[in-house]
């Protein structure tokens, strides 16, 4: 996004690039994937300007200007417009939102990235024997590795919300050291995410469920306080392993903008590697089927 503070160097090189920014998507458009008439018999590679224009429902004069790099006024309709002529990737849009000074759309998943399952799960099964698990934008977790199930009892035949099980699910609370303190935190991080897609009714259905579930929550949110995702510190008094002492960091693969990963590294405290390390051993595996009472 551009500042109000732009330079003028700065101002005269963001319109530069949007001048070669364009030209370049015009030119790898070839008159027959736009539905020209002609588009078969055409030799001449990628658009013309006037065609662009036309396509985009825009003054031929006007569009001319914007890919000369001209300082004219833009509204997101017509550049959403100029981005489907274009034939531009959600992050090419994104890109010539910025070069128009304009605020940039939230980043979509383009389809070939969509499909990143595998590696993803190779990213959180390497991270064993720690915890690791995947969120999608709403907090509802959907991919978790082993050492995340023997923490957090995670099962895969259950749905779970993170931000709907921190305040309903009692025997977690129970087991979090300093929920009181983390909670304003989770809160904050969360209308953070909501505030990315501000007329996305996914987000507002957790919220409405929330406040229905729980009082405490409804009175963070009216705070509206706002905290971007980073780390938190958690203390769980596991009831095999004993105290654990982690920390969680919020991960993004710009590919996949609709996916948190989460992260939790062991801290020194309380020996908490070598008891994650014993948790997901044949040994703590046997434990886990009888778990102390809590």
């Amino acid at each position: 996004m551009v500042t109000a503070v732009e330079s003028t160097d700065g101002k005269a090189h963001r319109l530069a690039e949007l001048r070669e920014f364009l030209m370049s998507r015009r030119a790898r458009v070839t008159p027959a994937q736009a539905g020209l008439p002609d588009g078969g018999r055409r030799r001449t590679p990628g658009l013309r300007r006037e065609e662009v224009a036309v396509l985009a429902g825009v003054g031929v004069s006007w569009y001319q200007w914007l890919e000369q790099g001209r300082d004219i006024t833009v509204s997101p309709q017509v550049l959403d417009s100029v981005a489907r002529v274009l034939r531009l990737s959600p992050a090419e849009r994104r890109h010539l939102y910025v070069l128009a000074a304009l605020n940039p759309p939230a980043l979509e998943a383009a389809p070939e990235d969509r499909d990143m399952c595998d590696g993803l799960r190779r990213l959180i099964e390497a991270w064993m024997p720690f915890p690791a698990h995947i969120m999608d934008a709403y907090w509802n977790i959907v991919m978790f590795n082993e050492a995340a199930a023997a923490v957090f009892g995670l099962r895969p035949d259950v749905h779970r919300n993170c931000l709907i099980d921190f305040f309903t699910d009692e025997r977690y609370r129970a087991r979090m050291r300093g929920w009181e303190e983390l909670a304003p935190k989770v809160v904050a991080q969360f209308r953070s995410a909501c505030s990315e897609c501000p007329d996305d009714e996914g987000f507002r259905a957790v919220v409405e469920e929330a406040k229905a579930a729980s009082a405490e929550f409804a009175e963070l949110w009216e705070r509206r306080d706002i905290l971007p995702g980073g780390q938190n510190r958690k203390e769980m008094d596991h009831p095999v392993a004993g105290l654990l002492v982690v920390e969680a960091t919020q991960l993004r693969v710009p590919a996949r903008p609709d996916l948190v990963i989460v992260l939790h590294t062991p801290l020194p405290e309380a020996r908490t590697a070598e008891k994650l390390e014993w948790l997901v051993s044949p040994e703590g595996r046997r434990g886990a089927l009888y778990p102390l009472a809590g």
